[in-house]
């Protein structure tokens, strides 16, 4: 029935929306144009917010979306899935469970890009399939303060303040900008409850060609879920603390040229806890520490003929950990230099032909360097409705997490491998890109080679998830096309993939991670604007996931959906009213495979601003 339900509504969406007047709204603010609720139900909007239905990433939660979450691109598993913030990859190298962890407002940030093939080769560290990149925002004088209660005992509080001096510094603007953000609720399941909080402040220097960022966030979550780790029935929890502090410069040099450089330190602290509820005083044995700093240059720059593009990142981190203590070392330094040369020949009827040619060099203080090829062949021309056609070839590599490396290899809960070693993606594609009759379109199909890639698998009799390597083959095609109507937006993306995987005669009979994906995904994002005071916004995400064995309830095919009402009245036109419900149909699909679904939760609530 709800399958019936919201197909129904995406034919009827198309014509209706060219036939209602326009009307003029208020700005508000926007954290993605790809998807139609800005921020969550359940708790305040963080980074990984406006993910859960961006059409070319996969988020697989346990509880909140925002608690913990996986990301995932093009059928990858969460750490080989990487996160950008300006210039700088921000990683945990615990594990990539937590790489979501960004205590900074969405509203200090940019629409998020996601990054594949070439893009994601030349353009970031620590990651091989895909990853997200977020720029900073420019601070603009103004504000907002929402709160919202809701089903499950649900309270939310935010505020957001930026402000944008008459006064310069070296000829550019100053300017400031503070978050705060506070949740909590008992949890759409028993032993689901959640406190989640967030302070973040920004110093930001703009002028008409460059920006600096200077920004230091706090975030702490506490968390419980059964089953949040483990298919074992206990009532787990995680208590996190991330702490970030990072500097960005950008500058426009003119002629699709720049310079960003950027550095950051960030400390994660976790508190991971098998049975949340064992005796006073007891020792909670899985508690980790990890410090990463890190520095990025990348630019583009025309050099006579050429192009080039370029980048350099160094990464050092270090553990401390009451269990991740079989591991060779606990502290580690990674480097990955990009070098791209570019070259544009020009073709008939405005058409240019474009080749990028390079390679990035891998290299660690505990690994081997490696040297990984980047091809890219293009014909592009903007006038034209297929505005680009392209070609792609890209090696990527990164290193295991800690968790993998350092867990007791014979004992306890995780079971990790000392053995593991560099993994490697090769990505070939073929793409389009273009506007016809109003649409705006992309299409891609690929294939992709993961070799050693770090799964966590079960064997059947065995009560711990082992890490092992595995060589993964991936075929896929994805497809986007959005379409926006003086009073409706839509977005439509779709997703196939196949996979064939050789764990090396390794006793696995399930996989917790690479083999946990949708063989098809389906996404739609409706935005429909009824008059001038009334708004309706629409998520949803259907999905045939491949066969899991831990998967014990919800089945294999979903339909997920986020359903928003939206009233601004006439008379006070600062104030927002809404109401919203996430998990519309009530769906008891596990998006991780053993780990029991969130529940629908709806919320109510107000937002000034100003």
């Amino acid at each position: 029935m709800h399958s019936r339900v919201l197909l129904l509504g995406l034919l009827l969406a198309a014509p209706l929306c060219g036939q209602v007047t326009p009307v003029s709204l208020p700005e508000v603010t926007v954290y993605s144009e790809r998807v139609a609720n800005q921020s969550p139900t359940g708790t305040f909007a963080t980074p990984v917010s406006s993910l859960r239905y961006e059409p070319q990433v996969d988020v697989e939660a346990r509880n909140l979306t925002e608690a913990q979450a996986d990301v995932t691109i093009r059928g990858g598993i969460f750490e080989n899935t990487g996160f950008r913030i300006g210039a700088v990859s921000v990683i945990d190298p615990q594990t990539g469970h937590y790489y979501a962890d960004i205590p900074i407002a969405p509203a200090m940030l940019g629409a998020p890009r996601i990054l594949t093939g070439a893009d994601q080769a030349m353009g970031t560290s620590a990651s091989t399939v895909g990853a997200v990149a977020y720029g900073w925002r420019p601070v603009q004088t103004g504000g907002f303060a929402s709160v919202a209660a809701g089903t499950d005992g649900l309270d939310r509080e935010e505020f957001y303040q930026g402000y944008v001096s008459d006064q310069q510094l070296f000829g550019q603007h100053v300017a400031a900008d503070v978050a705060w953000a506070h949740s909590a609720a008992d949890g759409t399941i028993p032993h689901g409850d959640n406190y989640f909080d967030r302070v973040a402040g920004r110093v930001q220097l703009a002028g008409a060609r460059s920006q600096t960022d200077l920004f230091a966030g706090y975030q702490a979550k506490f968390f419980g879920w059964p089953n949040l780790y483990t298919p074992f029935n206990s009532n787990e929890s995680e208590n996190l603390q991330a702490l970030l502090f990072t500097v960005n410069h950008h500058v426009d040099l003119g002629g699709g040229n720049f310079i960003e450089a950027g550095a950051y330190s960030r400390r994660n602290k976790d508190d991971y806890a098998f049975n949340r509820f064992a005796p006073l005083g007891a020792v909670h044995p899985f508690q980790h520490t990890t410090w990463v700093q890190g520095g990025a240059v990348a630019g583009r720059q025309d050099v006579g003929d050429f192009t080039l593009n370029y980048r350099g990142e160094l990464i050092a981190d270090e553990l401390r950990s009451t269990s991740l203590t079989f591991g060779p070392f606990n502290t580690r330094t990674q480097t990955k230099f990009s070098l791209v040369p570019e070259k544009s020949w020009a073709l008939g009827d405005g058409a240019n032909f474009v080749a990028k040619a390079g390679a990035s060099v891998d290299s660690s203080n505990h690994d081997g360097s490696t040297v990984s090829p980047v091809v890219e062949l293009a014909r592009e021309q903007a006038s034209a409705p297929l505005q680009r056609v392209y070609f792609s070839y890209a090696t990527t590599t990164q290193l295991p997490s800690y968790t993998a490396l350092s867990s007791n290899p014979s004992a306890g809960l995780f079971r990790g491998n000392p053995h593991l070693g560099r993994e490697t993606s090769h990505n070939l594609e073929l793409g389009a890109s273009g506007n016809l009759d109003g649409w705006t379109s992309s299409a891609a199909v690929f294939y992709r080679q993961d070799d050693n890639l770090v799964d966590w698998t079960f064997k059947q009799g065995v009560i711990a998830r082992s890490a092992n390597a595995v060589d993964v083959s991936t075929t896929g095609a994805e497809f986007i096309a959005r379409r926006s109507w003086a009073a409706c937006d839509l977005v439509f993306g779709y997703t196939v993939l196949t996979k064939n995987p050789d764990y090396h005669g390794a006793a696995v009979d399930a996989s917790f991670y690479a083999l946990n994906y949708a063989r098809q995904r389906l996404t739609a994002a409706i935005i429909v604007r009824l008059g001038s005071e009334f708004e309706v916004r629409m998520d949803n995400a259907a999905r045939v996931q491949a066969a899991n064995l831990l998967r014990t309830v919800g089945g294999n095919d979903a339909i997920i959906s986020s359903l928003g009402l939206t009233y601004r009245p006439a008379a006070w036109r600062r104030a927002t009213f809404t109401v919203q419900a996430d998990n519309l149909w009530n769906s008891s699909f596990q998006e991780v495979p053993a780990v029991p679904a969130a529940r629908r939760q709806i919320s109510g609530g107000v937002t000034y601003a100003w």
